[in-house]
């Protein structure tokens, strides 16, 4: 019975011991997984704290974007990229800040008032609506700048109007001014008040106004009545170039467009012309100047005007190289006189010519002008030992009547 008893004993002292083995395990799970889930529990308060402290630094950049788009003035400077950032910011945060609605629909306003986009046909594509607004802002700078190119030009017609206005009154004011000092001279030439706008004739009454004899009374009258003669002809302002080139050009041989670019020539022309209109007018001019003179006069001025493009011709024919003419002197010198300007040489002449370019009527005009210097210099400085002859003079008519019949002297 004793031994019975102690085989108890012995189970029940195993029993207790894996009781308290089997609790203290319990015992230790437990706390593992209090400890677990308290960790899990920190970082999950962790990250949404994270979390909370990144969305209100995003809220705050979002709203440091937009702050600006309320301002008048910053969409005047805005430029496309700062209105498309400013879109795709607005919405994106659309749906969870009322800051950011209200934006959004300013920018829609704006852009829709400004660039004719609605923004809810583009929605959040912020490339598509930085180049829509780009292509926009490009046009109207390019019609901003006709704009005021046009209103520039408008202005400076406005102001060249008012300034001529002046001038037409001043130059008005001097014409009537001049017409009372005149009075008399006009009234006994019968020129017209408007005539005294042609600057010669407002000269040669000056001159008249200014004579003290009968004598120069009558001279500075003839004067007078020369160049209402030539108003008749010509009008108040004269001839004009175009008709000064057609005229020269058909009577004058070299003569081109290219010389009308040189108011000497120009001015030269002119003479001419007048000159020519005079003697078949049949004035005689003065005793100082006759109408002959005075055309020989332009005329020679004319095609002393046209050598300077011979002698250019020239000079591409035979070099100006200054070495190159020192080195021919000797030869140059021993050119014969009989042969200076003989038939061949000018043939030859005129061949080198039409090599370089020049034209017909270049070609003609420089061979004339060589024509006219056939005599070697040196014959030309002997010629002089004898007495000069008289030279023939040609009376006005006649030169009046050659001057209708073939035009000006060649």
């Amino acid at each position: 019975m004793s031994e019975s008893d102690g085989v108890d004993e012995v189970l029940d002292g195993g029993m207790r011991q894996s009781l308290m083995i089997a609790s203290r395990i319990a015992e230790t799970l437990a706390r593992r997984r209090h400890e677990s889930q308290r960790q899990q529990e920190h970082q999950d308060a962790q990250a949404a704290h994270e979390a909370q402290t990144r969305l209100t630094a995003d809220r705050s950049a979002a709203h440091a974007v937009l702050a600006p788009v309320h301002k008048d003035q910053w969409w005047d400077k805005a430029q496309p990229h700062d209105i498309a950032t400013a879109h795709a910011v607005a919405e994106g945060w659309r749906d969870h800040d009322p800051t950011a609605l209200a934006a959004s629909e300013k920018i829609r306003q704006e852009v829709l008032t400004r660039y004719g986009i609605d923004t809810h046909d583009v929605g959040a594509d912020g490339a598509y609506l930085e180049s829509g607004i780009q292509t926009i802002t490009t046009e109207k700078a390019r019609q901003d700048a006709l704009d005021r190119s046009q209103e520039e030009a408008r202005t400076a017609a406005a102001e060249h109007e008012k300034a001529m206005g002046m001038l037409a009154a001043a130059r008005a004011e001097e014409l009537r001014a001049q017409a009372a000092t005149l009075a008399p001279e006009m009234e006994r030439n019968l020129v017209p008040a408007e005539y005294l706008a042609n600057p010669e004739l407002a000269q040669a009454l000056q001159t008249a106004h200014n004579a003290k004899t009968p004598a120069a009374v009558a001279a500075a009258d003839a004067g007078v009545q020369k160049r209402l003669f030539l108003i008749g002809k010509d009008g108040i302002n004269g001839p004009d170039i175009d008709q000064l080139r057609k005229e020269t050009i058909a009577n004058v041989n070299g003569a081109g467009d290219s010389h009308f670019e040189d108011p000497a020539f120009v001015q030269a022309a002119k003479e001419m012309h007048e000159a020519k209109l005079l003697a078949e007018g049949g004035f005689t001019g003065s005793e100082r100047t006759p109408v002959e003179q005075r055309y020989q006069r332009a005329e020679k001025e004319l095609f002393a005007r046209m050598e300077s493009v011979g002698r250019e011709i020239e000079n591409r024919v035979t070099g100006n190289d200054s070495r190159r003419f020192k080195d021919q002197g000797l030869k140059a010198e021993s050119t014969s006189a009989a042969d200076y300007g003989s038939a061949e040489r000018q043939e030859a002449f005129a061949a080198s010519l039409a090599t370089t370019g020049a034209n017909e009527i270049q070609v003609r005009g420089r061979s004339a002008a060589e024509r006219s210097e056939g005599t070697h210099p040196r014959a030309a400085v002997t010629i002089g030992k004898g007495a000069a002859k008289a030279k023939k003079t040609r009376t006005v008519a006649a030169l009046g009547a050659e001057r209708v019949r073939s035009g000006p002297a060649r």
